[in-house]
């Protein structure tokens, strides 16, 4: 049933809400990847986004709805600019243990401090204050070749493709440009449902870490 629904997808347009100097769209080269992260079959949800359901109970307690894309102008691009390049000067990196005194905690930087998973969710819940749909912005988590553990990025789904917002670098980028393998996200059409992503390179990756076992598909 997610399957089928996640193959819905309806267009929007999103006003700028904020003045900005039009930088232009990012040029789309061409690639044998997918435009749009493939995904997989319904997974676990992270344990700090179970967490953070339960410290925020009534922004988890959704219908679920029908997925939609971004239709990426040149003012939508310039607010996701905006937002993410806000996000990630205002808000300082701190580790949940050195913060919270516990391994994992997803939580807003309302302090002005947080780990990788608080700039995510801060964005998202900026866009979503502007009134970007919460079915286009997706809590994705990913591995990086030269780390151990999971990363978490916000993945923007647009008509030219799914975009990744990241505190560890500052421009925006398809997310086959970003270096990263993608591993689960949310469901466009239920935020609390969780689906694994397929990554496309023809390797098999696993690694532990708060996000909990990571494993990555092997592929013909």
């Amino acid at each position: 049933m997610v399957s089928q629904t996640l193959s819905v997808r309806s267009r929007i347009f999103v006003a700028a809400l904020a003045a900005s100097v039009i930088s232009g769209l990012p040029a789309v080269a061409g690639s044998s990847y997918p435009a749009h992260t493939p995904v997989s079959e319904v997974t676990r949800p992270p344990m700090g986004w179970v967490g953070f359901c339960v410290e925020y109970y009534p922004e988890c307690k959704t219908k679920p709805s029908v997925p939609r894309d971004i239709l990426l102008t040149t003012q939508a691009w310039n607010e996701l600019e905006r937002i993410n390049l806000w996000v990630n000067t205002h808000i300082k990196p701190m580790a949940d243990m050195d913060h919270w005194g516990v391994v994992e905690r997803w939580n807003y930087p309302d302090d002005g401090y947080g780990d990788c998973e608080d700039y995510v969710l801060l964005k998202r819940r900026l866009l979503i204050q502007l009134g970007w749909p919460r079915e286009a912005l997706l809590v994705t988590v990913v591995l990086d070749d030269n780390e151990d553990e999971g990363h978490a990025v916000l993945t923007v789904t647009t008509d030219k493709g799914d975009y990744v917002l990241d505190n560890k670098k500052g421009d925006i980028l398809l997310w086959s440009k970003t270096g990263y393998r993608f591993i689960m996200r949310q469901s466009q059409s239920d935020p609390s449902v969780w689906v694994s992503l397929i990554d496309p390179q023809p390797v098999t990756v696993t690694a532990t870490g708060p996000f909990g076992i990571l494993r990555l598909r092997t592929h013909d």
